[in-house]
């Protein structure tokens, strides 16, 4: 069953952090998944890695993920403490301490950045800036801790060990090279055609994306793969892998999208319609909650109200299950597609301004100049 539905990731309801929590009769492998997670690094002699996030929820993984980096051949620089509250402090001590860490990161070949870390931590933003320089790479081993659950309306959140396994299966069994060969094959129909996005409670939106660079998470964070980067998140590696994700040509998009279920400035609103023309949004309505939807565009400035990314979750191993359904791992699997608003700069777009809001879908058809590749959230191709 697909239920006609559109939230972003911070209204959801978020589980606790998991790793580490699952209890006795769901065991997580932590020597498999930090072997999983620094072999995607390909680490040459001598590399030197750290690692980033919060030992509450990050403490089963840190001792093995530290020898597993001996073990590959990289030196362990140690795992770096962030704090659980990433705004204390104001703020321009938190952007001493960013400045102060891209200092002392400037000789990091790659970082993980493990659960508990978050882009609101110095300690991140501190790594982004490295990336943006031109060297290093990441892992975001993200987890849980940043409400990668998606709950949908009317079904509770997944057990916590349901979770943990679910993506445990993910990380150590996913077919990387069909994975990729699938996110290629999509990838090419996308790069000369039209792009149409339509689902029954009356999305209709096309685009097109030109010669913009396609960020394909397939798991590969080895230096030669970030080298060949062309953007920022080309750097940063998503494990478990999944989706593709671009920001299409702003003048190409036009159309509807419609949110049956959302929330705005934490307000429930109802069956909400964006009308697109020329990546802006010029019609707004709402059967309830249009006056939230309009306070949060206004607060989050110009780039608010501009279309930012297209996203295709691809991975089988993270698809919505069909039953008691949630959104696994930030839309990552098979089929869920995110339209999102806001700044795309990192994707290559030009839209700036610092406001995101990822919108995730689970019942969207895809079309390729006709040609259809999603059905009802289900890729059929």
């Amino acid at each position: 069953m697909r239920l006609p539905v559109a939230f972003v990731l911070s209204s959801v309801v978020a589980a606790t952090p998991l790793v580490g929590q699952v209890g006795a009769h769901a065991p997580l492998d932590h020597e498999a998944i930090a072997r999983q997670v620094i072999a995607a690094l390909a680490l040459q002699p001598g590399e030197r890695v750290l690692l980033v996030g919060h030992p509450q929820f990050a403490r089963e993984l840190i001792r093995p993920m530290r020898l597993e980096i001996v073990r590959q051949g990289g030196v362990d620089l140690g795992f770096m403490e962030v704090l659980s509250d990433p705004r204390s402090g104001d703020d321009a001590s938190r952007r001493a301490a960013r400045a102060a860490l891209r200092v002392l990161m400037n000789d990091v070949d790659a970082a993980v950045m493990m659960p508990g870390s978050s882009s609101d931590h110095p300690e991140y933003q501190a790594m982004q800036d490295v990336l943006q320089s031109g060297r290093g790479r990441t892992i975001h081993l993200h987890w849980d801790a940043n409400g990668s659950i998606g709950l949908l309306p009317g079904h509770p959140a997944p057990p916590l060990y349901q979770v943990d396994l679910a993506y445990q299966r993910a990380l150590l069994e996913t077919d990387l090279a069909a994975l990729r060969r699938s996110q290629d094959r999509f990838i090419a129909a996308m790069r000369g055609g039209l792009v149409r996005v339509t689902s029954p409670a009356g999305t209709d939106v096309r685009f097109r994306i030109g010669d913009r660079p396609v960020n394909r998470q397939d798991g590969d964070a080895s230096a030669a793969r970030a080298a060949r980067g062309r953007i920022l998140i080309d750097r940063e590696i998503e494990l478990p892998a999944g989706a593709i994700r671009v920001a299409p040509l702003e003048e190409s998009v036009s159309g509807t999208v419609v949110f049956p279920i959302s929330s705005w400035s934490n307000r429930d609103v109802r069956d909400l319609r964006l009308v697109f023309r020329e990546g802006r949004v010029v019609e707004l309505t709402a059967a309830s909650g249009a006056d939230a939807v309009r306070a949060e565009l206004a607060a989050g400035g110009d780039g608010a109200s501009r279309f930012r990314e297209f996203a295709l979750g691809m991975n089988p191993l993270l698809a919505v299950p069909d039953r008691q359904p949630w959104i696994p791992y930030y839309g990552y699997g098979a089929g869920v597609v995110r339209l999102s608003l806001g700044d795309n700069s990192e994707l290559g777009g030009r839209v700036g301004g610092g406001y995101v809001r990822w919108n995730f879908f689970v019942d969207t058809s895809v079309w390729i100049d006709g040609e259809q590749w999603v059905r009802d959230g289900r890729l059929i191709r």
